[in-house]
């Protein structure tokens, strides 16, 4: 029998603007923030950026595996900057960097416009397991992504702690300048009770406004005792009548060994996550949209000019940026720190039960799974019934989208 030569596989340009332009565009642009802005501030975008594709990259690729036909996977939304198709699949770039998407035929029974011989190959009529694989995946690559980080973290600068703080900074002038504490000093007590934390013995230098105190004090592995006379002012908020030692703090990292990482890098995930949970209850909470409303009304209510980042402020991407831009300066590590954040968050919020989240996939799949458990015969929900709901889940973003933009653009985040 002879064997017909596979022909090669044809990778098609698709129309619009040129590759060329589009990925001059690309690059225009990071480098525009970068000499603007800062390089921290492009990397963080670059990285924002490379978690989006990977999340989509986890859909496409559980598609494919399930043998589902996917026809776009585009990173952005907008005009196509610039694509190509490859096989059945289109490939590109569009022209704003809000989020990406990957086209799957058949999602719901709303898709009329399916040819009946790629019936098969359709979301909706692929077995339950499988069309949950595909819905999570987007957030299962957005934590493993995490788990990989914290790991690196761990393992490459190593994890902090309340009670190993130490000097960091001495204000001139103040008590404990005049009484000699030096960087790199930690206060151990005042007045004989004993402090684990910088904030407990904030507590109670607060309480002392201008009385000598002891402090115990140790340096280099060896207890000191100092004298320091407390100011009742401080300077760095004109509040008077409160004890002012000062002195800043900082939290030294040790390394953790390989092995032990690993099962940190889980609790670490999961402690994260609960919070990231509580976070986003309090966001979509009456509280919590009572206290973004008033913060979009008086967004520079503390009077300093630039916005704290508070838990009635979300952030958009570039919020994200601005974060990520202004960490940058205190070290690498705090960047890794907050993409280790951002993904637990994106991949939890990604969850939600309602369409057009992951997460609403996931609900109807496993709705229509036990109603066809119940009924003995394959049963397909009607996603029409859902689209008010949806389209006010969709208002209800967009809202928050654009206003969380203009709080980012015209007040931006302060996290020094």
């Amino acid at each position: 029998m002879r064997v017909q030569p596979r022909e090669p596989e044809v990778i098609e340009e698709v129309r619009g603007p040129s590759k060329v332009w589009g990925v001059l565009l690309l690059a225009a642009g990071l480098a525009f923030l970068a000499l603007r802005a800062g390089v921290g501030y492009a990397a963080v975008a670059v990285g924002i950026i490379f978690f989006i594709f990977m999340h989509e990259l986890g859909h496409y690729l559980t598609a494919k595996w399930a043998g589902m036909k996917v026809t776009e996977f585009f990173i952005g939304f907008g005009p196509r900057l610039w694509s190509f198709r490859r096989g059945e699949t289109e490939y590109g770039v569009k022209a704003i960097p809000a989020g990406a998407y990957v086209r799957i035929i058949g999602m719901s029974n709303l898709e009329d416009d399916v040819e009946p011989s790629d019936e098969e190959r359709t979301y909706r009529s692929k077995p339950y397991w499988r069309r949950l694989s595909v819905a999570v995946a987007g957030s299962t690559m957005h934590f493993l992504m995490a788990l990989v980080l914290i790991y690196g973290i761990l393992v490459g600068f190593g994890d902090q702690a309340e009670d190993r703080w130490r000097v960091a900074s001495l204000s001139d002038p103040s008590g404990a300048l005049e009484a000699g504490v030096q960087l790199g000093d930690r206060i151990v007590a005042i007045d004989g009770q004993r402090v684990e934390t910088f904030e407990e013995m904030s507590e109670i230098v607060r309480e002392l406004p201008g009385e000598t105190v002891t402090l115990d004090v140790v340096r280099d592995g060896e207890a000191l005792t100092l004298e320091a006379t407390l100011g009742d002012e401080n300077p760095s908020t004109g509040q008077k009548g409160v004890g002012f030692l000062g002195i800043g703090r900082e939290y030294p990292y040790e390394r953790v060994d390989p092995v032990t990482a690993i099962g940190r890098s889980v609790t670490e995930s999961i402690d994260f996550g609960k919070e990231a949970i509580g976070g986003l209850a309090h966001i979509f909470s009456p509280s919590g949209v009572r206290g973004y409303v008033d913060t979009l009304a008086n967004p520079d209510a503390d009077g300093s000019g630039g916005a704290d980042v508070t838990e009635d402020r979300p952030s958009s991407i570039i919020g994200v940026v601005q974060i990520g831009g202004q960490v940058a300066e205190r070290g690498l590590v705090n960047v890794f720190w907050l993409m280790f954040a951002f993904n637990i968050f994106i991949g939890i919020f990604n969850l939600v039960p309602l369409l057009p989240f992951d997460g609403g996939h996931v609900a109807i799949a496993t709705y229509e799974k036990i109603r066809s458990m119940l009924s003995g015969r394959r049963y397909q929900a009607d996603v029409a019934k859902l689209l008010p709901l949806t389209y006010a889940v969709v208002l209800v973003m967009a809202l928050l989208f654009v206003t969380t933009i203009y709080l980012d653009i015209a007040h931006p985040v302060d996290v020094n």
